[in-house]
């Protein structure tokens, strides 16, 4: 080949990149257009849940801990709590059980939003009467979120009793001089996974499963309905404004989160009650009624909502952060827009 035949080919070459019309460009684009739009669904979904749970992780081990009433911790707030980690166990222990919660978080996130997608153009198209506003999301959301639960319940778990352990690493967690370690420690999350199924089997991986999917149902309907309305009365010239999704995000999650937080409070106590020292000389809770019941009377009803505080402050930017990054790894990913009539495309 010539030199000036290079020459042209590289100039070329360096035009594409230019004006986006390389042909690595093409083949990128290709690739992405030749996925299935519930794949496309599935990638969104998967990375806009581990962005938006990592951000928020250092409040998310505060809020277990305060609604598990660790020892040292129950009677903390937020900045105290946050304090006393960063003293004991440094920055890393902002993020433990990050790891399984980010792994759990992954498919959840996935599913929830894929199979909402799903789920919402198979409501437009058999029950047309129910029409297309916010109800239908309201339907799709909770569905949706019914199955992420259900599929991915044991990694929550796992996340659960790894963030509940407290180690003191860089001294000594009480007033003592003797260092708190709860028993027993786990290693990782397959360590988890692999003891409570040894202990307990199949059900023991869906301790609190109840709670959670009785919480899960109106909060990820609610989710969906409010993010999805209040974005309906947006103007058209500002639809695809990250603050204006931002805002929609962080509104919807708050009001959600408030009426279904007691029933996270269950789950987490029935998640980790045989790891609590105290609580070894009564029975379990049998249900999530009984739970509730059995907290308000034991505990007081304020411990229904112990970490409320930390939970709006989290729930506000990992929601927000969610449907945002979800809103923008789908134009990135040329999913096309969400289904208002009938007739839509399963492919």
């Amino acid at each position: 080949m010539s030199s000036s035949t290079q020459g042209t080919t590289l100039s070329t070459n360096v035009a594409g990149l230019v004006d986006g019309s390389s042909s690595s460009a093409h083949t990128e684009v290709s690739v992405f257009d030749g996925l299935p739009i519930y794949v496309k669904e599935l990638i969104a979904g998967g990375s806009a849940g581990a962005f938006a749970k990592t951000a928020v992780a250092p409040l998310e081990r505060v809020k277990i801990l305060l609604q598990t009433r660790t020892e040292g911790y129950h009677s903390l707030g937020v900045h105290r709590s946050l304090k006393k980690l960063l003293k004991h166990e440094g920055v890393i222990g902002f993020y433990k059980g990050n790891g399984a919660s980010v792994l759990r978080i992954v498919p959840y996130a996935a599913l929830h939003y894929m199979t909402y997608e799903r789920y919402r153009g198979w409501i437009l198209n058999n029950y047309s009467a129910l029409g297309t506003g916010p109800v239908v999301d309201l339907l799709a959301g909770s569905a949706s979120g019914g199955t992420a639960v259900l599929c991915t319940y044991p990694l929550d778990l796992a996340r659960t009793k790894l963030a509940y352990q407290v180690k003191d690493t860089r001294g000594n967690l009480g007033n003592g001089s003797r260092p708190t370690h709860v028993h027993p420690q786990y290693r990782g999350t397959k360590n988890v996974l692999e003891a409570v199924y040894k202990e307990g089997g199949l059900r023991a991986l869906y301790r609190g499963v109840g709670p959670t999917l009785i919480g899960i149902l109106p909060y990820a309907g609610l989710k969906f309905y409010v993010y999805e309305e209040l974005k309906r009365h947006v103007p058209e010239e500002h639809q695809s404004s990250i603050m204006m999704r931002l805002s929609c995000g962080a509104i919807a999650g708050l009001l959600g989160q408030t009426f279904t937080y007691p029933l996270d409070v269950v789950r987490r106590q029935m998640q980790v009650e045989h790891l609590q020292p105290s609580l070894q000389d009564r029975a379990r809770y049998r249900n999530t009624f009984d739970g509730l019941s059995s907290i308000v009377r034991n505990q007081g009803w304020r411990q229904l909502f112990a970490g409320l505080s930390v939970n709006y402050m989290k729930i506000v930017p990992s929601v927000a952060i969610g449907f945002t990054a979800y809103d923008t790894m789908k134009a990135y990913l040329h999913v096309p827009p969400r289904q208002k009539s009938k007739s839509v495309s399963a492919s």
